[in-house]
């Protein structure tokens, strides 16, 4: 066991990209946490096939280290702002953390609001200015406008005084003083060990008082059920222990009382702690601690756990924002249903996202009555894109439709929408091409920097709508040069429509297989999603037209049979690639009467309704009204 003044409790938070993983690769080289000769990959935090899929991490994960007797709790953060629910409340659990800032592009959209809620808490961040060794890294820069933020965004004195390295995560090196970048690899990752043993404080315990924690993080184990983490604020937990769990909730919207909803009494089944990224099972664990316990099967976040014989005040509720987007998930009801995964019914797409809800607090499903799908909302489209990534590969099918804002109403009336600044940093030729396009979905340009390297940076404040479909629609105007991030800040008045896709849908009025004879003409009238020898069915979307409305076609029509065929006729045709639809870049394409059919194996696009009659009859009942 440690004592409590020997541990440190700290969360690595950046923007997405701007390599905390990596720094935590290099910390555990320098602290020898592995053996010699274990296989350790690359970001060996991101342990989900898709965070190293898409190179992002997408849940907050726990790690220790021991160095010089101390004890090194790290927690590393997702930096896409469609995962900040996972940032809010693992900063409940540290007494510190490490702003890392990237030493060419400095703070970004997710910088901010991570610092903001770290400074909210009262915390005091270490600053680390990586990648110094980059081309074009300007530290100098990157930290003037890091020390603007936080004066901006209200800091303290003591919160300005801040600690500063500099470095390279993926060299494994920190060094405190600038003047020594040249010569940093020599110096590791010593300065930064001194630096959080020196300026994070020790955990604030109470050991003579009863064991009291609060559930910052939930996990599913299939054998051992739910798993909680918190901190132990008081006292000592031990395996078997008898446990009081008080569910608690905000009274208001201003979140100035609580009140209790419900206790109950349980049992502590399974104690453990993290060593390295592995967890032990232990017997007992002290104040200061962060610990993973099971036995209690009704467990949310933010609950207190305390021994039943604590007769003091619950703690606060965690704050998690809301989430700004929602969407259907609704049954599969195309032809293809059951032939490439598990056609799912209702009540097993609602006890699937129930379970994810007890896990993701930014995360809703409301059952609105309809016989076919529950309602799910997020923080935006990579969350909910996720979510249905992570179900279609647990053999799950099911259809997904369009992402829809949640909306607010107004004091005088109005409609409040959630909106976005827009970070977007792009080669000078392709400027006025995104401001136009920008400016086109209701985006208000409110400031330039150029960077002096051909490389200029806009700041807009956009609907989050107008950033619905648009990320696909920015990297082929920039031919994938141009970078782009943006963080909720907050609902303002409706801005009015918004064009989101200015070209329609081509779509099949037959069933069959598609043939490369049908497709060789189709190609000329738009983009084509699907290749020769592909099952079709009525309605389901074949490609984007080339023109602004639909386009039906028949892409299983075959040539008509002569006496006379060339024996090399149909080696001659010649197709264009297919533009091929992940989960994510259909979310973004389909319109208000498409869905995205999802299998195991299959990303599809279709119409919500098949029938060529009942879609025409609709159509005239929504014109009419």
């Amino acid at each position: 066991m440690h004592d409590a003044s020997k541990i440190r409790n700290v969360a690595i938070i950046a923007h997405i990209d701007h390599g905390k993983t990596t720094l935590i690769d290099a910390i555990f080289r320098a602290t020898r946490t592995f053996r010699d000769n274990a296989q350790i990959e690359e970001r060996v935090m991101d342990g989900l096939s898709l965070e190293r899929e898409r190179g992002i991490t997408i849940k907050a994960k726990h790690c220790s280290v021991d160095w010089n007797g101390y004890r090194i709790n790290i927690v590393d953060t997702p930096g896409h702002a469609d995962f900040s629910g996972e940032v809010e409340r693992v900063l409940s659990m540290v007494d510190s953390v490490l702003l890392l800032v990237d030493a060419n592009e400095g703070p970004m959209p997710q910088t901010r609001y991570v610092l903001m809620r770290a400074l909210r808490l009262g915390l005091r961040p270490i600053v680390v200015v990586n990648k110094v060794d980059r081309p074009n890294a300007t530290p100098e820069s990157a930290l003037d406008r890091t020390f603007d933020l936080f004066i901006e965004l209200g800091a303290n004195d003591e919160q300005c005084d801040f600690p500063v390295l500099y470095g390279s995560g993926l060299n494994g090196w920190m060094v405190r003083d600038r003047s020594e970048i040249e010569g940093g690899e020599k110096r590791g990752m010593q300065e930064l060990f001194e630096t959080l043993v020196e300026f994070v404080p020790p955990p604030r315990v109470e050991t003579d008082k009863p064991p009291l924690m609060q559930v910052s993080t939930l996990t599913w184990s299939d054998y051992l059920g739910r798993i909680a983490c918190g901190r132990i604020t008081s006292g000592t937990f031990r395996k078997g222990m008898p446990l009081a769990v008080t569910h608690t909730r905000w009274k208001d919207h201003e979140q100035s009382d609580f009140e209790i909803i419900s206790r109950s009494n349980e049992t502590c089944a399974h104690l453990f702690i993290t060593d390295g990224l592995d967890r032990h099972e232990v017997e007992e664990a002290e104040a200061g601690e962060i610990v993973w316990f099971s036995g209690p099967d009704e467990m949310t976040l933010g609950d207190t756990v305390s021994s039943p014989e604590y007769d003091g005040a619950p703690m606060k509720p965690l704050d998690i924002e809301e989430p700004t987007v929602s969407m259907f998930f609704l049954v599969n009801t195309g032809p293809f249903a059951g032939d490439e995964g598990n056609a799912v019914t209702l009540r097993q797409i609602k006890t699937r996202l129930e379970r994810e809800t007890r896990v993701d607090p930014a995360l809703r499903m409301e059952d609105l009555g309809r016989p076919d799908g529950v309602k799910v909302s997020g923080r935006g489209e990579l969350h909910l894109g996720i979510l249905i990534e992570e179900m279609r590969r647990e053999g799950m099918e099911f259809c997904v439709s369009r992402p829809e804002v949640i909306t607010q109403p107004g004091a005088d009336g109005g409609i409040l929408e959630p909106m976005e600044e827009l970070i977007v940093d792009v080669p000078e030729e392709y400027q006025g091409t995104v401001i136009q396009k920008i400016a086109s979905r209701k985006g208000e340009l409110l400031g330039m920097e150029n960077g002096g390297t051909g490389t200029m940076r806009l700041i807009f404040r956009i609907p989050t709508r107008g950033l619905i479909g648009y990320r696909g629609e920015f990297l082929t105007d920039t031919r994938g040069l141009g970078i782009l991030a943006s963080r909720f800040v907050g609902y303002g008045p409706w801005a009015g429509d918004v064009v989101s896709r200015s070209r329609g849908s081509m779509f099949s009025m037959d069933s069959g297989i598609a043939t490369s004879y049908s497709l060789e003409n189709l190609q000329e009238r738009g983009t084509l999603f699907i290749t020769p020898g592909e099952k079709i069915y009525c309605g389901m979307v074949v490609g984007e037209s080339a023109r602004p409305k639909d386009l039906p076609c028949n892409p299983a029509k075959r040539k008509q049979q002569t006496n006379h065929r060339s024996a090399t006729k149909e080696a001659t045709v010649v197709l264009d690639v297919p533009r091929q639809m992940t989960v994510e870049s259909s979310l973004e394409w389909i319109e208000d009467d498409e869905l995205v059919e999802v299998t195991p194996k299959s990303v599809r696009i279709r119409k919500g309704i098949l029938d060529p009659n009942e879609r025409k009859k609709a159509e005239n009942r929504v014109n009419a009204a």
